[in-house]
């Protein structure tokens, strides 16, 4: 179901293609180790309209944590320079095994820009279905800006560790299993191995159908509550720096569940705190 809020269809992007008040963002983002490099990609590629959306330089540069959420201003200025605005749909893709566009989808939702969707299957896709590409950069006027931060949205670790000690939060974690469990190394060195006390193991791709769609509402929940997760208790969700962990507040979305938040420092932060507690294991 098409909802331009959370997660839109390929079939519905093509409809609207030529709306003036559609902005597409190319959210594209790979870990270092694959050796792909997303924006040549969005160069050679790309959605026609496209802009691309650079997780990494719109982030705060004031921390030493991998694309932490950009400070309003800075999200203002870039957006204004991309040309998206006040009173546009934005509709945000990737071409990454890890579904960053949630991550953007959550960037404009932090700011209070509610009318942003996820193109559902990516470009990956919209490919595969024939709809057109272009490899030319739109051009862009400026377009004015205001924000709000929902500063409920977003965790820190001081908020993270007093959830997961009183128990009154359920934390869930987007990782692979074996590095949930900790039984193989972090990828980011100095990291210690296992996870957040408290914490659900929702590993993002068990989100996703084969063909790289999300799945439905009601199978979301299934998934969820297969992995033990109490949805009757707000959620915190995490992964290692808060790409994937946006996918799980995406599909807590879809489901209806709006008492969500999302680390962003996520098994970086804590994994790197030595005063910190951690779990093994499958629990």
């Amino acid at each position: 179901m098409d909802d331009p809020k959370t997660l839109v269809s390929t079939d519905w992007l093509a409809a609207h293609l030529n709306d003036p008040d559609l902005r597409i963002l190319d959210a594209s983002w790979h870990m270092p180790a694959t050796g792909r490099d997303a924006r040549a990609e969005y160069k050679a590629a790309h959605i026609p309209g496209a802009r691309f959306f650079d997780i990494d330089a719109i982030s705060d540069s004031r921390s030493d944590l991998p694309h932490m959420a950009p400070p309003p201003e800075l999200f203002i200025s870039r957006m204004r320079a991309m040309g998206v605005g006040d009173g546009h749909q934005v509709v945000i893709y990737d071409n990454s095994d890890l579904h960053s566009a949630a991550r953007v989808w959550w960037t404009f939702r932090l700011m209070g820009k509610t009318d942003v969707a996820v193109l559902d299957g990516g470009f990956a896709k919209w490919q595969a279905e024939g709809h057109p590409v272009e490899d030319i950069a739109p051009i862009t006027r400026d377009r004015h800006m205001t924000v709000q931060r929902q500063a409920g949205l977003v965790r820190d670790v001081t908020q993270v560790a007093a959830a997961s000690k009183l128990g009154d939060h359920q934390i869930i974690d987007a990782r692979s299993p074996e590095r949930f469990r900790g039984d193989v190394p972090e990828p980011r060195p100095g990291l210690r191995a296992g996870h957040i006390p408290g914490a659900r193991n929702v590993p993002f791709g068990r989100l996703y159908s084969d063909d790289g769609t999300m799945k439905s509402p009601e199978e979301l929940r299934a998934v969820f509550e297969a992995a033990g997760v109490d949805l009757k208790r707000p959620a915190i969700t995490s992964c290692g720096s808060g790409i994937t962990a946006a996918t799980l507040a995406l599909a807590l979305e879809r489901i209806g569940k709006r008492d969500w938040s999302l680390y962003d420092g996520s098994w970086t932060e804590w994994g790197s705190f030595p005063d910190l507690k951690i779990a093994t294991g499958d629990a």
